[in-house]
């Protein structure tokens, strides 16, 4: 990737609102009425996709298409579109909640990017466990760094996965970890993330867009969590909901900071231990104008930007790009997310200008109502 061209100043907002927290802000027009010549080009592939996707959804709604039930209940948290809606905090403040009411969970999950797909990777329960990203995938390397006490299956076919945790650990409940689309295994309850500065009629359809359903497929959703409300309203989001589906429970969260780690060392840092000081951010996940913005919501002086594709692993060209935006900005610090930090690696320890993870945590306004709303639809699962 070319640095001068990777480079960003300024967020880019691809729903075409303001996003709060942000000191300078560049408007792009929705996508739903003015579309990037190269989206425009692929919205015949767009409609082909749509044609494929409803006709998987009815195949499955009327049986044509078979789905498998594990012995333990399942619980799936996904989303519409490909990353960027806080999909993986959510699953770590569910496993975390689900493990504190005694469900012991095990977390089934696909492991994107990973080198071997076809293999089945089980961990267990270990308070030292790293696993490497490039075996298992970034997210799973951050979950299971993150949350010690779940067992983590990693495997394409989900069911395989599950049974094969059902046998191994005591296991009370699973978690569908990007589970939505996912309609080969059964599922009890579906959790789905939404992010509040994406407004759902403003994203076109894959490869045009970032949806991997219309919106329409909420339908389906149970339990609708609204993310990342400190930088947008929520409101017109949540009315599109209401009238796809006037029985989903819909729940607010925000994302907060907890401390930052120097990838380098693993020293931790308060939240604030860089406030107003200039740093530069990069990331590589699907939605990094909201990432960029949150930094500003706490307390960042951001001064330079750089955004690569979801799921980036970092070589030769990330690191000549990181350097570049170094040199262009004069950073205190280079910013990043937790998944990027599992793509980091192996880092030039050498480097002058420290590069900082985020660890971020999802809070849910009424967290009260979501746990009740989430066991409820549980219990009732033990009269089957």
């Amino acid at each position: 990737m070319n640095p001068s061209r990777g480079l960003r100043a300024f967020a880019r907002n691809p729903s075409g609102k303001t996003l709060r927290g942000t000191s300078h802000y560049m408007t792009i027009r929705p996508e739903s009425k003015i579309l990037p010549p190269k989206s425009k080009i692929l919205l015949p592939l767009a409609a082909l996709f749509r044609m494929g996707v409803t006709f998987r959804n009815t195949a499955y709604a009327r049986g044509w298409l078979k789905t498998q039930r594990l012995d333990r209940p399942v619980v799936s948290v996904g989303n519409l579109s490909v990353g960027g809606t806080g999909k993986t905090p959510l699953v770590m403040l569910i496993a975390q909640l689900l493990s504190r009411k005694g469900w012991n969970p095990a977390i089934l999950t696909r492991g994107y990017g990973r080198r071997r797909q076809a293999q089945t990777v089980v961990m267990a329960p270990d308070v030292g466990r790293s696993p490497d990203p490039r075996e298992v995938g970034d997210e799973p390397a951050l979950l299971a760094r993150s949350l010690p006490q779940v067992p983590i299956i990693v495997c394409a076919d989900r069911y395989r996965g599950g049974r094969r945790a059902e046998r191994c650990f005591n296991v009370g409940v699973h978690l569908l970890d990007d589970g939505f689309q996912h309609r080969a295994l059964a599922r009890d309850v579906d959790v789905v993330a939404l992010d509040a500065t994406q407004g759902l009629s403003e994203q076109a359809l894959l490869p045009a867009g970032r949806l991997r359903e219309p919106p329409a497929a909420l339908g389906r959703a149970h339990l609708v969590m609204v993310t990342r409300v400190e930088l947008g309203d929520p409101g017109p989001l949540e009315r599109q909901v209401r009238r796809i589906n006037p029985q989903a429970e819909i729940f607010h969260a925000t994302t907060q900071l907890s401390e930052l780690v120097d990838v380098h060392t693993g020293r931790t840092y308060p939240p604030d231990a860089f406030r107003g000081e200039p740093v530069a951010a990069f990331c590589g996940i699907g939605n990094p104008a909201a990432f960029f913005a949150d930094l500003r919501e706490w307390g960042f002086s951001v001064v330079g930007e750089h955004s690569f594709r979801d799921h980036y692993v970092y070589a030769g060209a990330g690191f000549k790009a990181l350097n570049a935006l170094a040199c262009r900005s004069h950073p205190a610090a280079l910013v990043t997310t937790e998944k990027d930090a599992m793509n980091l690696q192996p880092l030039d320890r050498s480097a002058e200008v420290p590069i900082l993870a985020c660890v971020i945590r999802t809070e849910v306004l009424d967290q009260g109502g979501f746990e009740e709303a989430l066991l409820a639809r549980l219990r009732a699962t033990r009269s089957r």
